[in-house]
């Protein structure tokens, strides 16, 4: 089975693989998922004919890989930079195994510090390597240096642009919503026979039936052969809302929702060219409700990892799901009609060019059915842009601010979802300062807490218990109570009870405990270190360093005072033999 649950069938019997690389070995075809192909003439790169065939034949074993001409130019582009900058050497190599380190290298420094250089550099060394020539050897250590990875070049809005960007793109798609809502309405009304023959509406009705199953309005013919609308003045002299617009949207207003919808969903541009139309079912246990699946398809996670499906829920006018609603509502007639012109078509985002559509050049992009066009192009955002006075297409920085705004990965892998969108990003820096800030702050105070939490005497007292480590002033409220009653703690953790007390006759013991821990943490990797010892260590070191409690100078005293007595009790310490 297929990666979509098709059953897999075999190849007709007369077909062939035909293999990307001409017999002349200097032509290479790459045919894209579409079927369509296209050719590249390594015969134009400027260098020897010997390495002109054999970057050939490296192109032609990458492209095997390849399910797109985009991917096919962006490879070639940067091959030809590459052959230019080697017909530029004082003495050019004829083909891949005269290449030097030293050529390598200087390339490389030409390359190393901008995005589009580590960029190229990252595809020709992938085309290079290629090559069983250069497996091994210098110049294949010379390719295998680490190229850094290209940084993001695009931040996410800040609040007040992307409010910016969103209302402009709201209001152009909430006015052809309407637009198209109301036309239906009238053109519903007509087919039902609700409007007065010979009425306004009975007229625009009739001429909106036409509209829907042909893709234009009813025309006059004059004698010389030209055309004009028919019942212009009833219909409006002017505007494309007028015309066709009252139920298809242009390629703009279709880019207006597209922009609402990467800003709601993340979605890139590229989604909308070939996202089919989402299918809707109750919501379990839900009649006021629906859930659309999405199909979202993702060709650069690999063949096989395509499309991923998103349920979306419309249960109110702000919830995910209601754009879904009106997108489909948007885009009704343009679907029907794509389905009567080229049955089986079935893609979402469908708008009515105002023109004929020039020679299919984009072929990675759905085919024109011609008045209809599919998708939003690079050229469409560019437009829609410059149109609301924006500057430049604002898909990825859409898609950029929504992924920081839900602040997880969305249609991507988590570490893509750090290291490109969340860490580069200059906004998500400035809202973490807070963060890092309380973070630090906690940090500081759980590291201030292991300190000696009892109290200093200058002498014992009588009422009090003496343990191990201290003298206690009360068992019975001990903050790590026993189940049978009385204190549970280890009495290493007496150093850290309120009910502590520590007068002289404890510093002998206790500056001979520290000794011996600094022996230990010499000896002992750090996560049981950390784990047994540490924070009686730094309780210790505390009562040490503080001269409001012992001090340096009283604790140096006090290592001359050590008893055997002292050192037997440490050593049971140590061993847990003391342990309750």
């Amino acid at each position: 089975m297929s990666g979509r649950g098709r059953r897999a069938v075999p190849p007709p019997p007369d077909h062939h693989f035909a293999p990307p690389l001409a017999q002349d070995g200097l032509v290479v075809t790459v045919v894209n998922k579409a079927g369509y192909k296209q050719e590249f003439d390594f015969a134009e790169l400027p260098v020897a004919e010997p390495m002109q065939r054999s970057l050939a034949a490296v192109f032609a074993t990458r492209s095997l890989r390849w399910t797109s001409h985009g991917t096919a130019d962006n490879n070639w582009t940067k091959l030809l930079l590459f052959s230019r900058f080697l017909s530029g050497l004082e003495r050019p190599p004829q083909d891949l195994d005269e290449l030097t380190v030293a050529a390598m290298q200087k390339w490389r420094d030409r390359q190393i510090f901008t995005n589009t250089g580590r960029a190229t550099l990252m595809v020709v060394r992938t085309l290079l390597q290629e090559d069983a020539r250069l497996g091994s050897g210098p110049v294949a250590e010379e390719l295998a240096r680490r190229v850094p990875a290209p940084k993001p070049s695009k931040q996410s809005y800040e609040e007040a642009e992307r409010e910016r960007v969103r209302l402009a793109a709201q209001r152009q798609f909430r006015s052809v919503w309407m637009r198209i809502s109301e036309n239906t309405a009238l053109l519903e009304a007509w087919r039902a026979g609700d409007t007065a023959e010979g009425s306004r509406e009975w007229v625009i009705g009739r001429a909106l039936d036409h509209l829907a199953r042909t893709g234009d309005l009813p025309r006059t013919v004059h004698p010389g052969g030209s055309t004009t609308v028919a019942n212009r003045r009833i219909l409006g002299r002017s505007g494309i809302g007028n015309l066709w617009g009252r139920l298809y949207p242009t390629r703009l207003e279709l880019t207006s929702l597209a922009v609402l919808l990467s800003d709601r969903f993340a979605w890139n541009l590229s989604v909308y060219d070939r996202m089919p139309t989402p299918t809707a079912g109750p919501s379990a246990g839900e009649t006021t409700t629906v859930t659309y699946q999405v199909q979202v398809e993702k060709r650069r996670k690999g063949s096989g990892r395509w499309f991923d499906t998103e349920n979306i829920t419309d249960s109110g006018a702000d919830s995910p799901g209601r754009l879904i609603t009106q997108a489909l509502e948007v885009t009704a007639h343009g679907r029907a009609l794509a389905a009567r012109l080229a049955p089986g078509t079935d893609l979402l985002m469908v708008a009515r060019s105002s023109h004929t559509e020039p020679s299919h050049r984009d072929t990675d992009r759905p085919l024109p059915v011609d008045p209809l066009v599919f998708g939003v192009s690079e050229d469409d955002a560019k437009r829609w842009a410059h149109s609301h006075g924006l500057k430049g297409s604002p898909f990825q920085r859409a898609r950029r601010t929504a992924v920081t705004r839900e602040g997880r990965p969305l249609q991507h892998a988590q570490g893509t979802h750090e290291s490109v969108y969340v860490l580069p990003d200059g906004r998500v820096q400035r809202e973490s300062r807070d963060v890092f800030e309380a973070g630090a702050a906690e940090a500081l105070e759980q590291a201030e807490a292991v300190v000696f939490g009892g109290h200093i005497a200058d002498q014992a007292d009588p009422d009090h218990e003496e343990t191990a480590t201290v003298d206690c002033e009360d068992e019975t409220t001990s903050p790590w109570p026993a189940p049978e009653g009385g204190c549970g703690a280890d009495f290493l953790l007496c150093l850290a009870c309120p009910n502590a007390h520590v007068h002289p006759g404890h510093h002998p013991r206790l500056a001979h405990l520290l000794e011996q821990l600094q022996g230990l943490r010499s000896a002992l990797p750090d996560t049981p270190w950390n784990k047994y010892w540490r924070d009686s260590y730094l309780r210790l070191e505390d009562l040490r360093n503080d001269n409001k409690k012992i001090g340096p100078v009283a604790w140096e005293a006090a290592l001359a005072r050590v008893s055997n007595n002292d050192r037997a009790v440490v050593q049971l310490l140590l061993k847990g033999a003391l342990a309750p």
